[in-house]
């Protein structure tokens, strides 16, 4: 895995970091493929129960490496190939990944950066984070799901008001119109993100796979066909240790203990 990317475990948590602290984690090729290598081995890995996305220094991730972007353009490239090649399947792993992923936001999160935190299940971002859907700024469209999951988070009027004017969003605001999950102090970040991914990884991870499949799947299909999908997952699960252990506990009055399986 390239240095633009670090990823760490410790115990069931990966925590990926996008690390080009001097550019803002701005994403280049080389980084996107990192990542989505990383998210890869997470969501491929059963002893990793939760995740955590984070970038190192100051800034979450600003998006597109618009330098590396400029350079391709000047030379005759096609660089709005990446979306396809690179940003969308980050997206589609990190909402197929079978496990939940922590955004933790230590400052802002731009263009295909804020994208990347929406994609997420929970964000968790410092005081001094913030948040601009910059697309329209230089000219292009929303990508890397942000037309998908935005809407979801903030309703279609605000998701439009806040990608047709491209204005940032500071964490108190972003976590007003639900944006956000929690806003911590800057210097409680780590440990915040590194906490609650921690309980996550102790909490029943078949369950909350299933709750993400059948949200992705209600999202685009009828009631008739979404009840019958959460029959299905109540079927698998129902046969899973976590929930037999857990109904014993519930009747002995008893802390449930999980493991994902």
């Amino acid at each position: 895995m390239a240095d633009s990317v670090l990823y760490q475990l410790d115990g069931a948590v990966a925590t990926i970091t996008i690390n080009r602290p001097t550019a803002r984690n701005a994403l280049t090729a080389e980084s996107k493929v990192a990542l989505l290598e990383a998210l890869r081995t997470a969501s491929g890995d059963d002893h990793v129960r939760a995740v955590v996305v984070t970038g190192a220094g100051p800034a979450f991730c600003s998006g597109q490496d618009l330098r590396e972007h400029a350079d391709l353009l000047a030379a005759g490239g096609s660089p709005l190939d990446t979306v396809r090649h690179h940003y969308n399947p980050i997206i589609a792993t990190i909402a197929d990944m079978p496990k939940p992923v922590v955004a933790a936001l230590p400052g802002v999160a731009a263009g295909a950066g804020a994208s990347l935190a929406f994609a997420c299940d929970f964000r968790i971002a410092a005081e001094r984070a913030s948040l601009l859907l910059a697309f329209a700024r230089v000219g292009l469209g929303a990508d890397s799901g942000a037309s998908w999951t935005l809407p979801r988070l903030v309703g279609a009027a605000k998701a439009a008001e806040l990608l047709m004017l491209a204005e940032p969003i500071d964490s108190a605001t972003a976590l007003r119109l639900g944006l956000l999950t929690w806003v911590v102090p800057d210097d409680e970040l780590p440990a915040a993100a590194a906490s609650f991914a921690a309980r996550l990884a102790t909490g029943p991870t078949l369950a909350y796979a299933a709750i993400k499949e059948s949200l992705l799947y209600g999202s685009s299909h009828t009631l008739t066909e979404s009840l019958e999908k959460e029959a299905d997952l109540q079927e698998r699960l129902g046969s899973s240790a976590d929930h037999q252990s857990a109904t014993e506990a519930f009747v002995a009055k008893q802390p449930p203990v999980y493991h994902g399986r």
